[in-house]
């Protein structure tokens, strides 16, 4: 791992830790000196948080009397606080529940960003290259009954492949996170057992393995950990400078994860986007599709108090939808294709 990749895993967890704080100190003051400046304040997810904070300074540069705070909660979390009105706007990785959409206080735009992937990183010592895995072998391995890297299933994936009789340990996300969300959904697709055990949902009842709240503590385990196998998005896993698996998808092929495998995921969905834009990206089909593939989403309140934070809060989407995508593409995220971002775009001006 580079320095870069040290830095930012090191300032990423300061900045989890003053969540709370920051939280509290951003919505109770706003600037006295400048009254016409205004700090939007979001939670969510930390999976885009490389992201958001790259988009925060470009935006800021360009806007000066416009600041946006991103403070990376989780997923669970972000969906509580937009939904009791607190913040101006939230970020995740999965839709808001219908039950729970219907009692905001105010009607509620989930806005898909950029695309991400959920990727299988591991610590399998004495293999060389990258493994091959499967949906139903992940279940397997997810519900406890495959438990050894040199299991027949595994071993059927990757001929050739000298695997050791290592025991697998599994290491899953603590409550409320997106990635858990996206991957049981995968997991819950692929393999009818999965689902009817534990299915779908951002704090799924791992039959075993060990939480780990932190993404950089958990790709730092996974590094540490003989026989480790984890999940985690494509950009931190890169940054964490670690293996990670290629997943046979629903046309039979092994993809390797990359931005160009994941937006061929959401090209082969894009006839089927609603008008609300909640739709699963996981196990699409296409020969080129990467199987674990997601929009990550913000919750944006449809109506505001404040005219002046709603004007902001366009204008901050606004720059998302236009220049933003470029900042996206440049530090290796997919972005949404050319019909869906219109659409999205759209969407923002019926904010008020």
């Amino acid at each position: 791992m580079g320095v870069r990749g040290v830095l930012m895993m090191q300032l990423s967890r300061i900045r989890r830790w003053s969540v709370c704080a920051s939280l509290l100190v951003v919505l109770g003051a706003q600037s006295a000196a400048a009254q016409s400046d205004i700090t939007l304040v979001a939670t969510g997810s930390s999976l885009p948080e490389p992201l958001y904070l790259r988009w925060s300074e470009d935006f800021h540069n360009q806007n000066a009397q416009i600041k946006v705070r991103y403070l990376p909660e989780g997923t669970g979390a972000s969906v509580s606080r937009i939904l009791a009105g607190s913040g101006d706007f939230g970020g995740g990785d999965a839709p808001i529940p219908e039950k729970q959409l219907s009692s905001a206080r105010t009607p509620i735009l989930e806005l898909p960003t950029v695309l991400i992937a959920i990727v299988i990183i591991y610590n399998v010592p004495g293999v060389s290259g990258n493994l091959r895995l499967s949906g139903p072998v992940l279940a397997d391995i997810y519900l406890g009954k495959t438990t050894s890297w040199s299991d027949p299933e595994i071993a059927k994936l990757n001929p050739g492949v000298n695997l050791p009789h290592l025991p697998i340990v599994v290491l899953h996300r603590t409550e409320g996170k997106g990635s858990s969300y996206i991957f049981s959904d995968y997991l819950s697709k692929v393999s009818p057992e999965f689902q009817s055990k534990v299915g779908r949902s951002v704090s799924p009842k791992w039959p075993v393995g060990q939480a780990i709240g932190l993404t950089p503590d958990l790709i730092q385990k996974t590094r540490a950990t003989s026989g480790a196998i984890a999940y985690t998005e494509l950009n931190w896993a890169v940054t964490g400078g670690i293996r990670m698996a290629s997943i046979k998808n629903a046309a039979g092929e092994f993809i390797h994860p990359n931005a160009e495998s994941v937006e061929d995921a959401a090209s082969a969905l894009e006839s089927k986007m609603t008008s609300d834009f909640r739709i699963s990206v996981t196990n699409a089909p296409g020969k080129g599709s990467y199987p674990i593939a997601s929009f990550t989403w913000l919750y944006v309140p449809e109506r505001y108090s404040d005219a002046a934070r709603a004007l902001a809060v366009r204008d901050y989407l606004k720059w998302i939808y236009s220049s933003g995508q470029s900042v996206a593409k440049d530090q290796g995220y997919a972005t949404l294709p050319p019909s869906i971002l219109a659409k999205v775009a759209a969407k923002t001006s019926t904010i008020k």
